[in-house]
């Protein structure tokens, strides 16, 4: 009874969050709400036994709106979540388009003769899956892994090129709330204004 009640749950929130990326009014809104939709479709995965797809499925998708997110104030040079925007185009051509993808997908489902099943599925699913998807590619994972963290580490450096040194000094004492003066800011618009 509980499994039931978690797949219905886990798939109401996938459908609700990934109809309200085309709902919302924000970049920031919409990647987020993709990422909801995208973690409640990995926790259906892990709860059909398939942890490690399930697992990277919602890792992938949390770094992945993490690094977006980052990328739009760094870019934007604002909150994007309180910019107002529409995220679709093409409303009626889009809607018949998805209407009819997801009644092909659906009868396919429902319709299609599935295959019987050849052989026995192996001791260690887990580690045959994981050697299956990665195999030969672990080095190049490996690799990708760190470059990213560097990639997001630069992106908030380049985001917020001014930080309490750039404004008090390296030292800290040029200006600031404790001497009753503001800061001296190098570049007008900060704290200093």
């Amino acid at each position: 009874m509980i499994p039931a009640i978690l797949f219905w749950f886990f798939s109401v929130v996938a459908v609700a969050s990934g109809a309200a990326v085309f709902i919302v009014n924000s970049m920031a809104r919409a990647s987020y709400a993709l990422a909801v939709s995208f973690i409640a479709v990995g926790a259906i995965i892990v709860q059909l036994h398939l942890d490690y797809i399930g697992v990277i499925t919602i890792l992938m998708m949390v770094m992945e709106m993490a690094i977006m997110a980052v990328f739009m104030v760094m870019y934007m040079g604002m909150n994007p979540a309180l910019m107002p925007m529409d995220m679709t185009h093409h409303k009626h051509r889009s809607a018949i388009i998805a209407v009819a993808v997801f009644v092909i997908l659906a009868g396919g489902a429902l319709f299609i003769p599935w295959p019987a099943r050849i052989g026995v599925p192996p001791g260690d699913v887990t580690a045959s899956l994981g050697q299956a998807l990665m195999g030969s590619k672990m080095l190049v994972m490996l690799t990708i892994s760190p470059a990213l963290f560097a990639t997001i580490v630069a992106a908030l450096v380049l985001a917020n090129p001014r930080g309490r040194y750039d404004r008090l000094g390296d030292s800290l004492t040029r200006g600031g709330a404790d001497k009753g003066t503001a800061p001296e800011d190098p570049i007008r618009g900060g704290l200093g204004r």
